[in-house]
């Protein structure tokens, strides 16, 4: 029985780029073959599958719509395996993960929802394996990335301190992201707290390889970082979805207005009350990304 209980979803291992051990977990109906497109989230830079853990419940339910969904650990974080070759934590290897992945699952066409990294990711994944694509779902991301908003997560994962005990947890979290997530409650900075920590003879402590978060230290203000519109524009033609926390500042809402004049066929959604990177299983999101997946499967 996992911590969520028996039935909540199935694990998977199975071996990665370079033959390391990678980590998933599967919500909804199985075994394969599946009759559904199945959905499959990407979390963030340092994050992991269970911060999809409510959405993905909720998806896979009755009234989600009942969808097979799968939630990835990229390597280094949760419970895949920490890569020795600490150059391989890059979108291009973690790419071909989730190819791998999906191989794996024996996926060939998904619904992909990427949160900050994993939407980089999905901007790959296009030209790589455009077929693997029935729609994608942007949290918080797009072609142009804020110089200030990278800067604070650089800040924020480089500090080397956090929570002395899961008590203390919520409101450590609190106390950093407050100002950004008001709409938040007690429950949902716990659900944070869980979803971004491992246990540790009873300590939460951070669940990625250091390494990752060392990557962010050579970033300055004035550094110009390529955006990646010709990638966005390989998207046309696809159901598309982005939601942008209404404090975000990663994405801008001049770049959301881009992203919309150059798709027109783009669904935008505001995360009332959030920053970066919203809570997709929270009212607003969560029921506009069931209708999305909805039409991907009956257009």
């Amino acid at each position: 029985m996992n911590e969520y209980g028996a039935d909540a979803f199935r694990e998977h291992r199975f071996p990665g780029v370079g033959g390391l051990q990678l980590y998933a977990r599967a919500y909804g109906p199985g075994p394969q073959p599946r009759a559904a497109t199945p959905v499959i989230c990407l979390p963030g830079l340092t994050r992991n599958s269970r911060d999809f853990h409510q959405l993905a419940t909720f998806l896979a339910s009755s009234s989600g719509g009942g969808h097979p969904v799968i939630s990835l650990d990229y390597r280094g974080r949760g419970n895949s395996e920490r890569d020795g070759d600490k150059s391989r934590y890059t979108v291009a290897v973690e790419t071909s993960d989730v190819i791998t992945a999906c191989a794996y699952f024996a996926i060939e066409k998904a619904i992909f929802i990427g949160t900050s990294r994993g939407g980089l990711i999905l901007h790959h994944l296009i030209g790589l394996a455009p077929g693997l694509i029935a729609g994608a779902v942007l949290n918080d991301i797009g072609p142009v990335i804020e110089i200030g908003g990278l800067l604070g997560i650089r800040d924020y994962l480089n500090t080397g301190t956090g929570p002395v005990s899961w008590t203390a947890a919520p409101n450590y979290l609190k106390a950093i992201h407050g100002d950004d997530f008001p709409i938040l409650h007690e429950v949902e900075w716990l659900q944070m707290a869980r979803a971004i920590y491992r246990d540790e003879g009873g300590i939460p402590v951070v669940d990625f390889d250091p390494a990752i978060a060392a990557q962010l230290q050579a970033l300055t203000s004035d550094m110009l970082l390529p955006d990646l519109w010709p990638q966005f524009h390989a998207f046309t033609g696809l159901p598309m979805m982005v939601v942008r926390g209404e404090h975000s500042k990663l994405l801008s809402s001049t770049t959301v207005d881009e992203m919309k004049s150059r798709h027109p066929n783009l669904t935008t959604v505001t995360a009332a009350g959030q920053g970066h990177a919203p809570l997709l299983h929270l009212d607003g999101p969560r029921h506009a990304i069931a209708a999305f997946v909805h039409h991907c499967m009956f257009p």
